[in-house]
């Protein structure tokens, strides 16, 4: 309970963090739905032409604020690893079913497309990777989808059932 707080805390004593927890969010759609508002309302734009790219950072303890977008941290991936010398994802090691993922920068773009060598993995609150939708029509489980960079096809990773999470238990 205190681990969730202490960002809140922080936020309010300190100021806007530059790397935001994700994990600690109730509801982190709410957070990114922010961030691409946030981005839409600074350029003029409908945020219905904005979406996400997923920028995996390698080495996070230099960041400053973004010009645009979140840092965010404590995403979890089930099936495979982050490999930051390959900047991809790679096989796990034997026997191991989570490994951390770097910092993520979500950095709002308009009208985007899909880049090459690229694997879309789902992103879940919870290990459970099923929900209900919410009166908001939000799954309560689903966050959204992260491009995340790979030297293997996509169908690669889906047969493995590659997935992120926000929380382990």
């Amino acid at each position: 309970m205190m681990m969730s707080l202490m960002p809140l805390l922080d936020w309010y004593e300190v100021g806007t963090p530059v790397v935001f927890w994700l994990s600690g969010f109730y509801f982190p759609q709410a957070f990114l739905t922010g961030t691409k508002q946030n981005f839409a309302r600074k350029e003029g734009l409908s945020i219905d032409t904005i979406s996400f790219n997923t920028i995996l950072v390698a080495d996070g303890s230099n960041l400053t604020h973004p010009d645009k977008g979140a840092y965010v941290d404590g995403l979890f991936i089930e099936g495979a690893r982050w490999d930051k010398n390959k900047n991809s994802i790679i096989e796990s090691r034997p026997k191991e079913l989570f490994t951390t993922m770097p910092e993520v920068w979500f950095q709002p773009e308009r009208s985007r497309k899909k880049p090459e060598n690229q694997y879309i993995c789902p992103l879940y609150k919870t290990l459970a990777r099923a929900g209900t939708l919410s009166t908001t029509g939000h799954s309560t489980n689903f966050v959204l989808p992260l491009e995340i960079p790979t030297e293997q096809p996509e169908s690669h990773w889906i047969k493995r059932g590659v997935a992120c999470v926000l929380a382990l238990n």
